[in-house]
């Protein structure tokens, strides 16, 4: 049996179970303001520090303390103070509030009255609960709620909520509303098929039939009717959802009857495109053709204006140059210094404009070859070195120090410089010229190098620089009858450091000289091996006559005097010919007997040097005799269809003396034909 004392035990052990088990925290007092009970929860949900002794010892103590600690915690104290005031002075009332606490917290207070059996007023209890994850919960959906509510309402695009069975509308926005043309109350609670909203009955069965299947978000184009029936094309998306336990659809719909107008706009304009680009494109196949035309009958009148004007030129120099040999008075070497100076003249003017045809035709291909720069400003300086001392100029060279190993053409770089310095010869009376070199850039990939050339001549206008590097112009066109030229040298000079990856400019003061200069960008070749040095000491005319004396040639040639003219060259280095004044007869010449040589014109009657060329590489003990090409074709592609019709060489008339022995003596030397 339980005594009395153990079951107070008990009671008051429960009791305090009870209190620190509460999820809330718990302060009773009774009529007077006394703590008669409190948890250890009151002063962890008021962040108030908890006492130092035991709980116990707080009870029949007054609440005071408990009150001012929670007045300082509180957002507003003085309405919280009120309403405990109330409460105290009322012990009818009952109260339920939240309490906003100052470091954004928020308690739910729960206040009621302890009454004995009697009814008598015993006191009062509070219970505190922190509800600050609630509070902020319910925040966060109200929020959401409004921005859902605020998206729904401005969105410029067409919402509706429907019912998924019966289509019924159960909400739409102001958008929607705008483009139908409805108002709300007319709308809310029926569906489309009532109102008509479907233009075309298809386009529903297709939603609803895709909607049955899919059952999931759908987007389709279709058309709709506005209460007054205008008709509109619409973009149509939609989703399902449930709105308090309702199965319902979400639809975005949004007009797009300006895009579908604009479109059928633009095809109608991409068709009348089409057409005219059919149109153009022929136009411009037509054009091409035609031009195609024009430059195969440019390059073809070229190549004849060539071949008419070369011909007869090498009969003039052939023959300047047999007089020469011939013996002459001092006289007679007067006047054929003259001719053979027009003839000079002609055939570099020639040379340049062939050169700019070339060029701009895109046929100019540059090679790449090791080159020494130093070479290249020695050779330009020895041509020009006579024209310079007849006029009593200095030529004079300025290199920086550059890598060795640099790969580029050395044909095109010396052309380039060579115009330059031709140039500056020509308009200098006094003084000198200045060949020089500027290292600009240097990398493992190559260098650009900078050449300039400086002369102390009559100089440059400045309003004139700007037009001398066009074709065919020059400072002023009356320096043409004075100093002569054709003013494209400085246009090919312009071209050719633009193939080579630079630039070309000029820079004068009248009457105190000009400078002229280029950069070209030239790639680092791999390490050169040692070349022997050799010097010739034996010209090749003197090495044929004393080597290869009566070795026969064959010359191919249909014109008489160039044939004579270079039948007399050939004898007169002990060599033996025969002649043929077309194709066909050297090809009967060939299968008649071997020679050691054979030089063949290009274009001749009956059948040309091409076809004589296949036709002798066709034999089949001729196969290996050197068969090289001597033309008045100057082009690159004359070259190249001789090397592919057979030949082995190439010389371009007029017909250097030194070259042709050069090229014979080479192909002599290379060994009997087998």
């Amino acid at each position: 049996m339980v005594s009395l004392q153990s079951g107070d035990e008990f009671r008051t052990s429960l009791h305090r179970a009870i209190l620190n088990g509460a999820p809330d925290g718990i302060l009773v007092v009774d009529q007077e303001g006394r703590v008669i009970s409190i948890n250890e929860r009151f002063f962890t949900v008021w962040g108030i520090p908890a006492p130092a002794c035991p709980l116990d010892e707080l009870l029949n103590t007054f609440d005071t303390p408990n009150l001012e600690q929670a007045l300082a915690r509180v957002a507003s104290p003085d309405a919280f103070l009120a309403r405990v005031r109330d409460l105290y002075a009322d012990p009818s009332r009952e109260d339920v509030s939240e309490i906003p606490l100052k470091d954004g917290r928020t308690l739910k207070r729960h206040s009621c009255v302890l009454r004995g059996a009697d009814g008598q007023y015993l006191g009062r209890a509070w219970y505190f609960r922190d509800i600050t994850d609630i509070v902020n919960s319910g925040r966060a959906l109200e929020d959401s709620e409004k921005r859902y509510r605020t998206a729904f309402q401005t969105t410029l695009d067409a919402l509706a909520i429907t019912t998924l069975e019966g289509g019924v509308y159960v909400e739409v926005n102001q958008a929607f509303l705008d483009i139908t043309r409805y108002a709300r109350h007319e709308i809310i609670g029926r569906s489309s098929l009532e109102l008509g909203i479907w233009a075309d009955p298809v386009d529903r069965q297709n939603f609803s039939e895709r909607l049955r299947v899919e059952q999931s978000r759908l987007k389709l184009e279709a058309r709709f009717r506005k209460k007054d029936g205008e008709i509109f094309w619409g973009v149509f998306s939609v989703s399902p959802m449930e709105l308090d336990g309702v199965p319902c659809l979400l639809s975005i719909t949004r007009d797009v009857t300006q895009n579908k107008l604009a479109q059928d706009e633009l095809a109608r304009h991409r068709d009348r495109l089409e057409q005219l680009i059919e149109e153009r494109t022929a136009e411009l196949s037509r054009a091409k053709e035609a031009a195609e035309a024009a430059s195969v009958a440019k390059s073809a009148f070229l190549a004849n204006m060539s071949h008419e004007i070369r011909t007869p030129l090498n009969a003039i120099t052939g023959m300047g140059y047999l007089i020469r040999r011939g013996g002459l008075t001092p006289r007679q070497a007067e006047q054929l210094d003259k001719l053979e100076g027009a003839g000079e003249h002609l055939l570099n003017i020639i040379n340049a404009i062939l050169e700019l045809s070339k060029i701009e035709a895109g046929k100019f291909v540059l090679a790449e070859s090791v080159i020494r720069v130093e070479s290249i400003l020695d050779n330009v300086v020895s041509m020009l070195q006579t024209r310079a001392q007849a006029k009593h100029l200095l030529l004079s060279i300025e290199v920086d120090v550059l890598p060795p190993n640099l790969l580029g053409d050395p044909t095109a770089l010396q052309q380039a410089l060579l115009n330059y310095a031709a140039n500056a010869v020509k308009f200098t009376e006094a003084g000198g010229v200045i060949l020089r070199v500027r290292l600009l850039e240097s990398d493992a990939a190559g260098v650009v190098l900078r050449f300039e050339v400086q002369d102390s001549g009559i100089g440059i206008p400045e309003d004139a620089l700007p037009r001398l590097f066009t074709a065919f112009e020059q400072a002023d066109n009356t320096m043409t009858r004075k100093y002569g030229g054709t003013g494209l040298g400085l246009a090919i000079t312009k071209k050719l450091a633009e193939r080579m990856g630079g630039v070309a400019g000029a820079s004068s003061t009248p009457g105190k000289g000009s400078t002229f200069w280029f950069t070209v960008r030239l790639k680092s070749g791999p390490p050169a091996r040692p070349a022997p040095q050799t010097r010739l000491s034996v010209s090749a005319e003197d090495t044929l006559i004393r080597n290869y004396s009566g070795r026969r040639l064959l010359l191919v040639e249909d014109e008489p005097i160039n044939r004579e003219i270079a039948s007399m060259m050939l004898m007169d280095v002990s060599l033996e010919v025969d002649t043929a004044e077309d194709g066909a007869q050297a090809l009967e010449c060939v299968r008649q007997r071997a020679y050691d040589l054979i030089l063949m014109d290009m274009q001749m009657p009956n059948m040309d040097g091409l076809e004589a060329a296949r036709c002798i590489r066709a034999l089949p003990d001729r196969k290996r005799v050197p068969i090289i090409a001597m033309t008045a074709n100057a082009f690159a592609e004359d070259r190249t269809r001789c090397l592919e019709a057979g030949m082995d060489d190439f010389i371009a008339k007029p017909v250097d003396p030194e070259m042709l022995f050069a090229t014979v003596l080479r192909w002599l030397q290379a060994g009997p034909p087998a």
